[in-house]
């Protein structure tokens, strides 16, 4: 069993690049696999590794400067989600593309797993989801606004298109695990937006907390690593994962005309040619060859 650790944090890195190595290196020295995400604006990623691993990776990252305080989010994964480790620089750590926004200085008020249902089911509140649409498509929760959009840069030019439809309402809006909603509440904020929530450690820590029972989420929720999508209890979820797109795949597609496992599904099937389908072939034939000799192939990876 692995230890699964999805954290972000905001916070002022005058030299990301000087954090890198060492935290490479750390991770690596404890077996520590998954992405790292480092910028000036702070850190984002998911880990994976055993329960001393983690522990130390975390040990790590709360000595960066300003993280002291920060949070993450577990579960658990039969196998290693992670093929490998890989710290990396980026402008942003979430890319929206907006330099004025700011999540140190404010954001939406901070609303706990358990008290989120209430707030979704007054009338005067929208609910708004604020991820991509392949990740809405496989799950969301019940009544909440499907922006469209295919990634976090899209999100500004939808709300200033459609702005007008949530005229005096107060907006509550979610993601996977909350960093998303950091940006989206103060980029709200900044253009006036007074009554702006967001569900406190995202879709993860709602479905971790709320039985299934009490539950206004339908269906699964899409994560960045091979398990794909989890549900109640954080329990994998039904889909797989396309390896020719990269999106997530339900039972029925998998049995639909235009699924071929690691070439394409249905929902891109028309999008390469052939030539791009023998080379998926030849990777998956490659991967399957790899597992036979009990060894990991990183064409495998998500």
């Amino acid at each position: 069993m692995f230890i699964v650790a999805a954290l972000y944090h905001f916070t002022r890195f005058p030299d990301p690049a000087a954090l890198k190595a060492p935290l490479a290196a750390l991770c690596c020295q404890q077996g520590v696999t998954g992405t790292l995400l480092l910028a000036p604006e702070g850190i984002n990623g998911t880990i994976a590794g055993t329960r001393a691993g983690i522990d130390a990776a975390l040990a790590h990252i709360r000595s960066l400067p300003g993280c002291a305080g920060i949070d993450w989010k577990e579960s658990t994964a039969e196998a290693m989600p992670f093929g490998r480790m890989k710290v990396r620089l980026k402008r942003e750590i979430v890319t929206m593309g907006e330099p004025q926004v700011d999540p140190t200085a404010a954001v939406g008020r901070y609303v706990e797993p358990a008290d989120w249902n209430a707030l979704i089911a007054a009338p005067d509140v929208a609910v708004i989801d604020t991820r991509n649409a392949y990740e809405v498509a496989i799950g969301t929760f019940e009544g909440a606004v499907d922006p469209g959009i295919d990634s976090f840069r899209d999100f500004p030019g939808w709300w200033q298109a459609n702005r007008e439809r949530f005229h005096n309402k107060r907006i509550a809006m979610f993601c996977t695990g909350g960093i998303r909603c950091e940006k989206s509440t103060n980029y709200l904020m900044g253009l006036g937006e007074a009554e702006v929530f967001n569900l406190k450690g995202g879709i993860l820590k709602y479905l971790e907390k709320i039985p299934a029972e009490e539950s206004l989420w339908q269906g699964d929720c899409f994560v960045f690593d091979q398990r794909v999508a989890l549900t109640h209890g954080l329990a994998p979820g039904r889909h797989g994962m396309c390896h020719a797109c990269r999106r997530p795949v339900s039972p029925e597609d998998m049995a639909a005309p235009g699924f071929e496992h690691g070439v394409s599904c249905p929902q891109c099937v028309e999008e390469f040619s052939e030539a791009d389908r023998e080379r998926f072939r030849e990777r998956q034939r490659q991967v399957r060859l790899a597992a036979e000799r009990g060894e990991r192939h990183l064409g495998a990876e998500h």
